[in-house]
């Protein structure tokens, strides 16, 4: 890592900002390809119910499973409440027959975990980490019902890779993917119950979720009762049976006709740059730019302590330098400052996170707005160091 000499005053503004600044978590970008004029043919003012809008639905739920790669035997629902409405769903309805262990490395799988201990009172083993660190899933035992964030939006850790899931396993493992969906190779044979949302990797708008169910989770769901009353929001069987409809388009309240089609365009450009890998392959170079970065300034890491469990998506940094006092004062400042320049747009860290920066790396970001904002962050380290000198 090279040496930046923290008393430099010589950095100077940079001349180039990015096209587009916007490295919001979520919402996220939307894609390049993004025009208000595009949405000019969603069916607004008609019924979800009516045929045309019934096409839509479904031609959403053949897209997601086109791009994805998700088996033919898996069920895709939309449902409401984002990504949080379906993990909801899916703990309400799927857990309870068999002991659950509760994995979090950041703020929405600790949410899980109140879920499940304090909301559902469930037979459950809780596993954490800290910030930046993920739990030993070589200690998981798969015969219990295991739920887990893949990327952690707010932590910037990812699992590596679904090996420790046993092929053979007895219990579901329910995995929120929402920041992980569209950008990482998820491995579908190991994955019970997959959530995720719109409005995160492909820039979609937000409040519809997505639910992808295996043949094994539809066989819990059609052989297991939950003992507590079960919201209609939260249904996915009626008299013992999966509601079919709601895997073709018939959602269980009703949905916008103008992001469903926004949510068709970003599926089209996904399509455009190469469905899956293309995605992938952007969010790499994206996350790569911000790594090489931190490589050569002494003065800022990447959260994540393993280089393997780093996200390509949400992108957490630190401030290491020892002369910063305040570090939440510190970066708040500095992510100020890009703000009021308009080089980045909502890049703090979680509230519940370690101060710090968050960058948003998914596909939908060009990269050559990333390397656009990389000096500005030299910039405003440099300038709010002056300014706290002063």
């Amino acid at each position: 890592m090279a040496i930046d000499d923290p008393a430099r005053t010589d950095v100077r503004k940079p001349e180039l900002r990015p096209a587009n600044p916007r490295f919001s978590s979520g919402p996220c970008a939307k894609p390049p390809a993004f025009a208000l004029e595009k949405l000019a043919g969603a069916p607004l003012g008609r019924s979800h119910r009516a045929s045309v809008g019934k096409e839509r639905l479904k031609a959403a739920i053949d897209g997601t499973r086109a791009v994805l790669g998700i088996p033919d035997s898996y069920r895709i629902g939309i449902v409401p409440a984002s990504d949080t409405g379906a993990v909801e769903m899916a703990m309400w309805s799927l857990l309870g027959p068999r002991k659950v262990e509760m994995l979090a490395w950041e703020s929405f799988g600790a949410g899980w975990i109140t879920d499940a201990v304090k909301q559902l009172k469930l037979d459950a083993e809780v596993k954490t980490a800290e910030y930046g660190e993920i739990v030993d899933l070589g200690g998981i035992d798969s015969h219990n019902d295991v739920v887990f964030t893949w990327n952690g939006t707010t932590s910037g850790v990812r699992v590596i890779n679904g090996d420790w899931i046993d092929a053979n396993r007895k219990g579901l493992t329910i995995c929120d993917a929402t920041s992980a969906a569209f950008a990482q190779d998820l491995p579908w044979d190991k994955l019970d119950v997959t959530t995720f949302s719109w409005q995160k990797v492909l820039g979609g708008e937000a409040a519809h979720g997505m639910i992808v169910l295996s043949p094994r989770a539809v066989e819990r769901l059609e052989s297991y009762t939950p003992p507590w009353p079960m919201p209609k929001i939260f249904r996915l069987t009626k008299s013992g049976k999966l509601i079919e409809g709601i895997f073709k388009g018939e959602t269980i309240n009703t949905p916008s006709m103008l992001a469903v089609e926004d949510y068709l365009l970003a599926l089209d450009w996904a399509q455009s740059v190469g469905g899956l890998s293309g995605l992938i392959e952007r969010a790499d170079a994206n996350a790569g730019v911000v790594a090489d970065f931190c490589s050569d300034h002494d003065w800022i890491a990447n959260l994540a302590q393993d280089p393997a469990t780093r996200s390509n998506t949400s992108v957490c940094l630190r401030f290491t330098d020892p002369q910063i006092s305040d570090g939440a004062a510190f970066a708040k400042a500095v992510a100020k400052r890009l703000e009021a320049e308009g080089a980045a747009y909502d890049i703090g860290a979680y509230r519940d996170a370690p101060p710090g920066l968050r960058i948003w790396c998914g596909g939908t970001v060009e990269t050559s707005d990333i390397q656009a904002l990389m000096p500005w962050i030299e910039w405003a380290y440099h300038a709010e160091l002056a300014a706290q000198a002063a």
